[in-house]
Parts: C-alpha cells; sequence; structure tokens
C-alpha cells in the first residue's frame, strides 16, 4: 500500500490542538488557505473525479461506485492478508491474529456493498450494459491478488493482462508463497508431521486438500486451551474463508439477479463460470478437518 505524501499532511501535536481549541472557542478551524487538512490526506477531490458513466441511466452510476468500492476493499484485504503471511513466515502467529481479524471485518463490508445493488434487474442492467464492452469484474486484477494470497491459483487468469503492467505484479503474485502455504510450513515447523512434498512443491500451482494437513487441524483442536495459538489461528483463518465464501455467493447471486444465465461480458459462461468458483474452498484442510474433529 502506498504510503500518503506526507509534504501535503502537516503533523501536529496534542499541545497545539489544545491551543487551537483555546484559540476558536471549541468551534472548528474554518480557514486553511489553499487546500483543506482532510482533503491532503484522503484525497476526497481525486476519487470524486473518477466516476465517468458511459450512459445518462441514472442506475450506472450505482453499479459503477459500488465496483469502485469493491476495488477499494480488494486492495485492503491484500495489504492485510500480505501482513498476515509475513508474520507467519516470522513465526508470529500472535501478531497475525490482528490483520487476520481486520480482513474479516473488511469482507463485511465488501460484502455489504452487494445489498446497494439489490435494486438492479436484467431490464436496468441492460440499459447499459453492451457500453461496457467486454469490461467485466473477472478482469480486476487486485481481486486476483487477494485470490493469490487466500492459495487460490489458476495461471491461466493472468493471461488477460499480458502486456499490461498489472502483468508483472500477478506474475510474481503467482510465484510467491500464499498466506495458506505459510500456515502450512509453519504447522510443520511447530512439529507436525506433513508430507515433505507439502513443503518443496511448486507455489504457483493450486493444490488439492492433503489428509496430513488436515490431521494436523484435528490435533490442534484437540488442545481448547487458551494458549493454544496454532487453534486462535485457525479460528481467524476460518472466519476469512467463512466471509470470504459469503462474498463469492453474494456474487452469484448478483449475478443471477440482474444476468440469469446469460453469457459474461468478458466472454466466460457467466452463472457457471462462478459456481465452479465457487467448489473451490479457502483453506480446505480446515473445512475437511471438521468431520474428523
Amino acid at each position: 500500500m502506498k504510503s500518503v505524501n506526507t509534504a501535503a499532511v502537516r503533523p501536529t501535536n496534542a499541545a497545539e490542538r489544545d491551543a487551537r481549541r483555546s484559540r476558536n472557542d471549541g468551534a472548528p478551524t474554518l480557514e486553511f488557505g489553499q487546500r483543506v487538512p482532510y482533503d491532503a490526506y484522503v484525497h476526497a477531490s481525486t476519487l470524486h473525479t473518477l466516476q465517468r458513466t458511459l450512459s445518462g441511466d441514472p442506475g450506472e452510476m450505482s453499479f459503477l461506485v459500488v465496483s469502485q468500492i469493491m476495488e477499494l476493499y480488494f486492495n485492503l484485504l491484500r495489504h492485510e492478508l500480505a501482513q498476515a503471511r509475513d508474520h507467519l513466515r516470522s513465526d508470529q502467529i500472535g501478531p497475525a491474529l490482528a490483520p487476520l481479524k481486520r480482513a474479516a471485518l473488511h469482507l463485511e463490508g465488501l460484502n455489504a456493498a452487494w445489498q446497494t445493488l439489490r435494486w438492479m434487474t436484467p431490464a436496468d442492467f441492460n440499459r447499459f450494459r453492451d457500453l461496457l464492452g467486454e469490461g467485466s469484474g473477472f478482469q480486476s486484477a487486485m481481486y486476483r491478488q487477494v485470490e493469490f494470497l487466500l492459495g487460490l491459483r489458476t495461471r491461466s487468469l493472468i493471461r488477460p493482462f499480458k502486456g499490461t503492467p498489472e502483468y508483472d505484479e500477478l506474475t510474481a503474485a503467482l510465484h510467491r508463497p500464499s498466506l495458506w502455504d505459510e500456515v502450512i510450513a509453519l504447522l510443520a515447523r511447530h512439529g507436525h508431521d506433513l508430507k515433505p512434498e507439502l513443503l518443496d512443491r511448486d507455489v504457483a500451482d493450486e493444490h488439492e486438500a492433503d489428509p496430513s494437513v488436515a490431521d494436523a487441524w484435528v490435533r490442534i483442536y484437540r488442545d481448547p486451551g487458551p494458549d493454544n495459538h496454532l487453534r486462535l489461528l485457525g479460528e481467524a483463518l476460518t472466519e476469512v474463508a467463512d466471509r470470504f465464501g459469503d462474498w463469492r455467493y453474494l456474487h452469484l447471486k448478483a449475478v443471477q439477479r440482474t444476468m440469469g444465465a446469460k453469457s459474461g461480458s468478458g466472454g466466460s459462461n457467466g452463472l457457471a463460470f462462478l459456481q465452479r468458483s465457487m467448489a473451490r474452498p479457502v483453506f480446505p484442510e480446515l473445512w475437511t478437518s471438521r468431520t474428523e474433529m
């Protein structure tokens, strides 16, 4: 995540804030010169120039803004999941829990965004859909980054980005260990007997659930003690996976509601593609292990 332009934001301290409050008699400061400090930090004036609709249909603005909100959430999720992954690589289970808990809450916000599009019928969407050309959420590079971090990898899905700056970033993300790869490595370092090949595999490929990893989680969950940090990690990961599953389901329902089984704008078979995607669980062994718990 890019850092804020500190040249445009002037830090203050408690003494300055108290002095300003005394000067203003408790009222807010109303004069700042050329730029309001809030805008210098949030860049709201820039954000509000990015909604460029293609039609005169009033509903298109909702569709565009919600799509942009979701993109911002994808970036936020990537930030949190990458933090958690890096903590686990350093054997820091406790510090990894905070970004995972934040990620689960961010997913709740992301999922709530679907609710504001529930007004859209096929007739509503069709009024501007053709103007999108081949544009599709399927082509979101940031969403692919999130999928790769969660361990959902499909090499072919980076092909639409060939020739773009995102292609190199996605290729690097595809070959970088995912959050789940680091979880498996962590389990091995904590003495759990895993298949050796799990720790020496091409991380760019997606893998099926492995029984030895599921068995490790069964053993972890048998100890309900408050100091069982691996169990706490398992629950934090489960919450992320659960909320991400909600995202996929809500996406499927939104497509079903506005398009039925029509082909997707980007050339996919729409509903059927999303149904196949839902069949690939996030952190699969956390789910298969529950049968034996």
